[in-house]
């Protein structure tokens, strides 16, 4: 799994959700992994969040192909982070 560090002091909000919007992407096309939706929800999910507008229109329009099960993880998994960074 990719793993991006982000010093609160030397990244503005936007780029940190451009950041986590480029981790919803990774999962969800499979770019450098295997695609993962839960992942790509979780990414996505982070990243609107913060503020980007891409990753709530992207994060919707996957959700509409998941499961109950898999959307709920997925927002376990975005409180478990957000929780921890």
């Amino acid at each position: 799994m990719a793993r991006y560090e982000m010093i609160e002091s030397g990244i503005g909000s936007a780029a940190k959700a451009d950041i986590l919007f480029e981790l919803g992407l990774m999962y969800a096309t499979g770019r450098d992994c295997e695609t993962d939706v839960v992942a790509a929800h979780k990414w996505f999910n982070i990243a609107a969040i913060k503020g980007s507008e891409r990753a709530a229109a992207l994060r919707a329009e996957l959700a509409a192909g998941m499961s109950k099960i898999e959307i709920a993880r997925a927002l376990r998994e975005a409180r478990e982070w957000m929780t921890t960074h």
